[in-house]
């Protein structure tokens, strides 16, 4: 009997320090510089790579070209967190707007600049953590919709706008859902509110590479 209890204590600290270490992983920061990124191919190669790619959707060219190097997880529609260090952010969104156009682009304000495609958010700044790394943000509509907080995007896009891309009245619903904090301000490779970190570990991305 007291060995069974010993082995059934035994299995189950070894299940909390499994979960411990499960959600440490989920929730560290990443660093994003330009000495963690893998390697990409040479600008000129990449700008002549993405400018012959035949892509309709604006997630398939990014992903094709550029390093996934996170996830953000939502409800039930995540967001895919690209970076390069070839470009600066002008160079981004007039290369991809230039390929895809997009329905809305944002001014810049804050080093940010937002591009609105049919499907897709795509946000693109530089590093929190190396100003020559650019970090592109791919967030479904889906996922704007149910988990960006509308003080954020009424940064760059006015409510009125916001409400004819992500339903009537989607402002000041949001807003309302907001109030108690937990809503998404864009990526930052840290912690979050509601939504959750994925793979938190650098994967494949530049040409060729799937998801």
């Amino acid at each position: 009997m007291n060995k069974r209890w010993l082995l059934l204590g035994f299995f189950s600290l070894l299940i909390l320090l499994l979960t411990a270490c499960s959600d440490r992983g989920m929730n560290e920061e990443i660093s994003i510089t330009s000495e963690e990124l893998p390697d990409e191919p040479e600008k000129n190669e990449l700008i002549s790579s993405i400018k012959a790619d035949e892509s309709y959707e604006i997630d398939d060219l990014i992903e094709a070209h550029f390093p996934l190097i996170d996830v953000v997880n939502g409800d039930t529609y995540d967001a895919e967190v690209f970076a390069t260090k070839r470009f600066n952010r002008e160079e981004i969104v007039s290369l991809l707007a230039s390929v895809i156009e997009p329905r809305e682009i944002s001014e810049e304000k804050d080093q940010q600049q937002i591009m609105v495609y049919e499907d897709d958010f795509v946000t693109v700044k530089p590093s929190e953590d190396d100003s020559s790394v650019m970090v592109i943000e791919v967030a479904s509509k889906e996922f704007v919709r149910n988990n960006y907080s509308p003080s954020f995007l009424s940064t760059y896009f006015t409510y009125r706008l916001l409400d004819s891309m992500l339903g009537n009245n989607w402002s000041d619903r949001r807003a309302r859902e907001c109030q108690n904090g937990g809503c998404y301000g864009g990526y930052s490779g840290g912690a979050y509110g509601a939504p959750k970190r994925g793979n938190t570990s650098y994967r494949g991305g530049g040409p060729g590479s799937g998801k």
